[in-house]
C-alpha cells in the first residue's frame, strides 16, 4: 500500500478512496487445483492489508464473481465519481479492463490506470522509428540510456492516508471455500531484501545448490513488493541483478506488442516444426523421473515448492522441447499451473526462449547437455541429491532418451520444420 501509483494518485485526488480488491472468477474457474498457494497468498495478503486499513478507520472490499456484474452492482451500492487502478499488460486482462473503462463511461465514471509493475511500459522505451524492439541487447541499452534515478523513487502514499474513506465493507470478504479453494500448509518464500545475496548474485546465481537468488519473484508478481525499490537496489548493488529485472520489463513490452505471439511461436516459421508429443515422456518430465537428474531434480522441486532456480528452469524447458520434443506449450502450461512466481509475459518468454520459437531466442542447434550443466553448476550434486534422493540407487530410472541421439533428432527436427516455411 505504501509504494503504488494507482493509489497514490487516488489519495492525491483529495476525494475519499475506497480501496477495492476483486478475485475474478473467470481466472479463478481456469485453477484445477483446490489448494493453489497462489489463491490463498492473496487472500492471506488481503486480509492483512483488510486489518490495517480497519486500524486507520478505513476498510476494504473484497469481491468474487464476474468482474462486469461486479462492478455493476458497485455502481448502486457507491457514489461513484472516479476509478484508479495499475495497468496489467496480458491480453485478456486489457479486454476485461476495457469492458469496464466502458462501463463506467456510460455512467460518466473517470477511469484512470497508471504505470506500476514496471520503469518502463510499451513505447516508453522503442527504436528511433517508433517500432518495439524485440532483440534483448538493444532493448536494454536503450533501457538504461532512458532510465534516471527519480524513476525508482517510490509513491508515498502514507502521507495521504488520511483520505482512505471511513466506511464498512457492504459485504464480508469471500472466504477461500466460498471460491472453491482449501487453506493448507505452505512455506513462502521472505518478502526481507538480502543485499549480501544481491551483492553476489553475479557469481552465484547458476548454481541451484547455493542459496544465490533472490527469491523475491512472486512478491514481484504480486505485487508486494515494489519494481522502484527493487531497481533502486539493483542500481546501488548488481548490474546483474539489474539485468533481470530488464529482462522482466523486456518480455512485458514484448507482450503487449505481440498478444497474439503467446500461443504461437514468436518466429512463425518454427510453427512447422513437428513435435513428437509422446505423453509418456511428457509425464516422465512433469513427475521428475527422466533419467537426468538435474532435470528431475527441477521438477521435483517445482512439485513440491512452487519454485524452481531460474538456471534449472531453462534446463528442464530445454530438455521438453528439444531432446523429448514436447511442443513447448506443454511444458509452459505445466509451469503455469505450478509455479508461485508464475507471470504469463515472463514464463512465455523463457519457454520460447529454451524452445528457440521466441523473439530473442537461443538458436535451434543449442541443445543444453544436461550432464555438462549438471558438472558445471552442480558438481557436487548437492542439488541433485536433496530433491532425488535415490540418485545412484538401483531405484533410479535410466534415461528415456540418449542425449547425443536426441540432439541430432532436435537439430534434423528444427532444420525440417524451418525448409517448409521456405
Amino acid at each position: 500500500m505504501r509504494d503504488n501509483a494507482g493509489l497514490y494518485a487516488a489519495l492525491r485526488s483529495g476525494r475519499q478512496v475506497v480501496p477495492l480488491f476483486i478475485f475474478d472468477k473467470q481466472i479463478l474457474d481456469k485453477l484445477d487445483d483446490s489448494q493453489d498457494s497462489r489463491v490463498q497468498f492473496i487472500h492471506h495478503e488481503l486480509m492483512a492489508m483488510r486489518k490495517e486499513l480497519k486500524e486507520l478507520g478505513s476498510d476494504l472490499e473484497v469481491r468474487y464473481g464476474n468482474p462486469e456484474a461486479i462492478w455493476e452492482q458497485l455502481l448502486v451500492d457507491y457514489d461513484i465519481e472516479g476509478v484508479f487502478t495499475n495497468r496489467d499488460y496480458e491480453p485478456y486482462a486489457r479486454k476485461r479492463d476495457e469492458q469496464i473503462e466502458k462501463l463506467l463511461a456510460s455512467n460518466k465514471i473517470v477511469f484512470q490506470s497508471f504505470k506500476d509493475q514496471v520503469i518502463f511500459e510499451c513505447a516508453d522505451v522503442v527504436k528511433d522509428n517508433g517500432e518495439p524492439y524485440v532483440v534483448y541487447t538493444p532493448f536494454s541499452k536503450k533501457w538504461l540510456e532512458l532510465y534516471k534515478p527519480e524513476m525508482s523513487e517510490p509513491f508515498e502514499s502514507q502521507k495521504y492516508f488520511d483520505q482512505f474513506a471511513a466506511f464498512h465493507a457492504k459485504s464480508l470478504p469471500p472466504t477461500l471455500k466460498e471460491m472453491g479453494f482449501e487453506s493448507f500448509d505452505f512455506e513462502y518464500p521472505s518478502r526481507e531484501i538480502d543485499k549480501k545475496v544481491i551483492k553476489a548474485y553475479s557469481e552465484k546465481r547458476n548454481f541451484p545448490a547455493q542459496p544465490g537468488t533472490s527469491r523475491l519473484s512472486m512478491h514481484l508478481r504480486f505485487g508486494t513488493v515494489s519494481i522502484r525499490h527493487l531497481t533502486k537496489i539493483a542500481q546501488e548493488t548488481s548490474k546483474s541483478w539489474l539485468n533481470e529485472l530488464i529482462w522482466r520489463n523486456f518480455y512485458q513490452v514484448i507482450i503487449w506488442y505481440f498478444p497474439d505471439r503467446i500461443e504461437n511461436a514468436f518466429k512463425p516459421a518454427y510453427d512447422q516444426i513437428e513435435w513428437l508429443n509422446d505423453e509418456q515422456h511428457f509425464k516422465a518430465w512433469c513427475n521428475g523421473k527422466t533419467g537426468y537428474p538435474i532435470v528431475d531434480a527441477g521438477m521435483r522441486e517445482l512439485n513440491e515448492t512452487g519454485f524452481m532456480h531460474n538456471r534449472v528452469r531453462m534446463i528442464t524447458a530445454s530438455f521438453l522441447s528439444k531432446h523429448l520434443l514436447v511442443d513447448w506449450r506443454w511444458g509452459e502450461a505445466y509451469f503455469a499451473k505450478k509455479l508461485i512466481d508464475f507471470e504469463l509475459a515472463s514464463n512465455n518468454g523463457g519457454w520460447q526462449w529454451a524452445a528457440s520459437t521466441g523473439c530473442d531466442a537461443a538458436p535451434y542447434f543449442r541443445v543444453f547437455n544436461p550432464t555438462l550443466q549438471t558438472e558445471k553448476f552442480d558438481p557436487d550434486l548437492k542439488y541433485v541429491k536433496r530433491w532425488v534422493p535415490e540418485y545412484g540407487t538401483s531405484k533410479y530410472p535410466e534415461p528415456i532418451v540418449e542425449h547425443k541421439m536426441a540432439r541430432q533428432r532436435a537439430i534434423d527436427t528444427y532444420k525440417a520444420g524451418l525448409e517448409k516455411r521456405k
